[in-house]
């Protein structure tokens, strides 16, 4: 009955601040609706300058087959490559393409490596489209999932991990720190609720919130986007569950050692950007050194992302999924435990 009370006020707090609901609601609605159009490594609008010293029908055809282009600029043809290098080092253009002798040469620039790397690649595949040999003009890519190869897909489940952390890891320490500014927390502690009580009194109703805003981003991707789970939607809630589960007590246990709000938000601000560039959330875990790969192996973001994405996009089962679930399972319990050991209730 105690934890009950204890759960009702908190819900009653959360209620009577008059900036928390609008956070709560708002926020999940602004990343599903917008982060996925703008989180986007799709490259386009790729301004090329065109040197064509050869004039043949194959070159002007190429020079149109990148007009049509969804993913280039035509920026015009220029007489020389030197004129064109002008344009790259202005950056009023971002790819040098030289047709000479019917040979091929892309210059890109390097600055924005990802843009320069990319769009070269792009260039490329229009080159050789109008070079294949009779063999490699008869193969085609199949694509088992995400056959429209929409970076939407990849994205929005791992905007569902972000949300889970920020609301289930953030608000629960702010909410702890801020009750020890106000001196409120000195009333819990002179009473005798347990330390369990307080603990889960302080957690049950930001995991219900996580699951809530969890449902809404579901919502959001059919009704938005047109994008369904492929697997069990009941795994999906698990793993949010298990995410919750850590990065509530991993709150728990940065406002344990937290005096004030600034320094907890600092420290968990801290920790939550490693967490998630270390995560493979934008790139490949693969493309890391070997020292930083090692870290994933005790970052639960990484198994979550990792898992979410097999549901969500493959359609993966349990077993698909055994490992990552044990992994976050066994992480979330470890910082479960240290969170309830950490708190001191005679504080």
């Amino acid at each position: 009955m105690t934890l009950r009370y204890l759960i009702q006020k908190e819900f009653l707090q959360i209620r009577r601040n008059s900036f928390m609901p609008k956070v709560i609601f708002i926020f999940p609605i602004m990343v599903m609706c917008v982060m996925p159009w703008v989180m986007n490594q799709e490259v386009k609008n790729i301004r090329v300058d065109v040197v064509d010293t050869d004039r043949t029908p194959q070159s002007q055809q190429l020079v149109h087959q990148i007009e049509r282009s969804n993913y280039f600029i035509f920026n015009g043809q220029k007489s020389t490559y030197q004129e064109a290098l002008k344009d790259i080092e202005s950056s009023e253009a971002d790819i040098i393409l030289e047709i000479r002798d019917g040979q091929y040469l892309i210059a890109a620039n390097a600055v924005n490596g990802t843009k320069g790397s990319i769009g070269s690649s792009y260039l490329s595949q229009i080159v050789n489209s109008g070079n294949l040999s009779p063999l490699t003009s008869h193969l085609s890519p199949l694509f088992l999932y995400n056959k429209g190869q929409s970076y939407k897909v990849f994205m929005i489940p791992a905007l569902m991990g972000i949300l889970m952390m920020m609301l289930c890891g953030f608000l629960p320490a702010l909410n702890i720190v801020g009750e020890k500014e106000k001196g409120t927390i000195e009333q819990i502690n002179v009473t005798p609720v347990s330390k369990w009580s307080f603990i889960l009194a302080k957690l049950i109703p930001y995991w219900l919130i996580g699951l809530l805003v969890l449902t809404v981003c579901l919502v959001l991707s059919w009704l938005v986007y047109g994008i369904t789970c492929q697997g069990p939607l009941w795994l999906v809630y698990l793993l949010a569950v298990l995410l919750a589960l850590f990065f509530s007590s991993f709150g728990l246990i940065i406002s344990n050692y937290s005096a004030t709000m600034q320094q907890a938000m600092l420290v968990m601000w801290f920790f939550v950007v490693c967490l998630m560039l270390l995560s493979g959330l934008f790139t490949p875990t693969r493309s890391m050194p070997d020292w930083a790969y090692l870290t994933t192996y005790v970052n639960p973001m990484h198994y979550f992302i990792d898992a979410i994405r097999t549901v969500f996009v493959r359609g993966g089962d349990f077993a698909a999924i055994a490992h990552q679930l044990l992994a976050l399972s066994l992480i979330s319990l470890f910082m479960g435990s240290w969170a309830v050991v950490s708190y001191k209730k005679n504080n």
